[in-house]
């Protein structure tokens, strides 16, 4: 994402297990959060009594950094590095607001001067270690008015920064802030003028960028020190905004994607593996993660009678489709046609697969056998979600676009524990590195830490 029928943004995006390469600063593996919800894509950390589980604007905060326009992608870290993008605009223009509102985007993009910007920040201090322009000027095509022009997430692998911005194009550098390579993507039209949402996602030597839009859809590899295209292979697809998920498992590495059509799974060279018709939810935002074995893909739009989840278990091949009133099949370990997520990603913590839902309600699964452990409950009349949830020590954490996180016990039994505020809108997902917790809002991104 990018921006919805009243939200759409995601904050969506990648996982993958990344190449090991000496990081910039400090090595310990706690210290990366390489892309959109942490290395595994499923934001629930080791346990860690120094990891802040109560805060506010003054309470537990290390440091706080203002950031300049509009941006909804989520900061990503690498040692004493954190990265994010943003995009800043001369004039007065339509700012977003929380909720579901609007269904239309505007088709005409603000006529004012915009300017693309990569930000890189100490871990330590928030400081601003660099800035770098990537384009200035008038964009050309629209976006949903709560969407923005930065809402993609970055990805990196320690030697270099890899930034996709919507439908400009993608940016690389090396942690210095030099440029390596740009690639220029050209604009197609999106349901609505949502605007696009997909991030890129990192395996070895390649760079996965999945384009679904209402003209031509496609998946691409590139190599990641070039930008020169590997492979490219068209979709049969409708907009989707679900970033691609790279599922490392025993008998092979294989790139998960979600969409309106179909879900599929390719191989590293671009070749269909196996697809299903999971008569998806017509917004296909959340990410597909794995845990216990299994790759978990879901969508649901909160209007739609089908809102379906699927865990998947890995060597399929072929069509997997589920045959009417069939609720598993060989490859197809279980669904459930009301559990999907519209804007936000969800978590697998222990063994309960979580659904958080973009008006506020929460859900809780077995994540092995799909079997209801709590319906549906009420976090707080009136919080929207689009930021994914994340846990450790026994508890979940949800932010809501108002700015709030809700504190949740962990298990199954559904209790609020505490409610902890930064008073400004908030729709990327935070970072978790070693004991720190960094939130991005509207305004700013501050280091929570006891």
């Amino acid at each position: 994402m990018r921006s919805a029928r009243c939200g759409l943004v995601l904050v969506l995006m990648m996982t993958l297990t990344l190449t090991v390469v000496e990081p910039v600063g400090r090595a310990a593996e706690a210290d990366h959060w390489p892309h959109f919800r942490g290395p595994t894509m499923n934001a629930a950390v080791a346990d860690n009594p120094d990891l802040p589980e109560t805060w506010s604007q003054t309470e537990n905060v290390e440091w706080v950094t203002d950031v300049p326009g509009l941006g909804w992608s989520s900061p990503v870290v690498w040692g004493n590095r954190v990265f994010l993008t943003t995009v800043t605009a001369e004039g007065a223009f339509e700012q977003p607001k929380p909720g579901l509102y609007a269904p239309q985007g505007r088709p005409e993009p603000p006529p004012l001067e915009h300017d693309w910007l990569v930000y890189c920040l100490d871990l330590e201090t928030g400081d601003v270690i660099w800035r770098r322009s990537v384009s200035l000027g008038r964009p050309s095509f629209p976006r949903h008015m709560k969407n923005t022009y930065a809402s993609e997430t970055p990805t990196t692998d320690g030697e270099r920064v890899y930034v996709r911005f919507g439908d400009l194009g993608l940016y690389t550098f090396d942690m210095d802030g030099n440029e390596v390579w740009s690639l220029e993507i050209p604009f197609k039209e999106t349901r609505s003028d949502w605007g696009s949402a997909s991030s890129p996602v990192l395996h070895e030597d390649k760079l996965i960028i999945v384009y679904d839009n209402e003209e031509e859809s496609w998946i691409a590899a590139l190599d990641k020190r070039t930008g020169r295209e590997i492979w490219r292979t068209a979709r049969d697809e409708v907009s989707s905004w679900a970033t691609p998920y790279i599922w490392e498992h025993e008998q092979r590495t294989e790139i998960v994607t979600s969409a309106v059509n179909r879900i599929r799974s390719y191989d590293l060279d671009g070749d269909l593996l196996w697809e299903m018709d999971g008569r998806m939810s017509w917004a296909s935002i959340a990410t597909p993660f794995s845990s216990h074995g299994l790759v978990y893909v879901n969508s649901g739009y909160f209007r739609d009678e089908h809102r379906p989840a699927y865990a998947i278990r890995p060597g399929a091949s072929g069509d997997i489709t589920l045959a009417d009133g069939e609720l598993s099949n060989d490859f197809v370990a279980w669904y459930q046609p009301k559990a999907g997520n519209y804007n936000t990603s969800p978590l697998v913590y222990g063994d309960i697969y979580y659904s958080l839902l973009d008006r506020g309600f929460f859900e809780a699964y077995d994540a092995r056998t799909g079997e209801p452990v709590y319906g549906r409950q009420r976090i707080r009349v009136g919080a929207s979600f689009t930021s994914s949830p994340w846990a450790y020590n026994g508890k979940i954490f949800a932010l809501s676009e108002q700015g709030d996180t809700y504190v949740m016990r962990a298990g199954r039994e559904f209790e609020v524990l505490a409610v902890n505020s930064l008073d400004d809108m908030a729709m990327a997902s935070p970072a978790i590195v070693g004991d720190r917790l960094l939130i991005r809002t509207r305004t700013k991104v501050y280091s929570i830490r006891k």
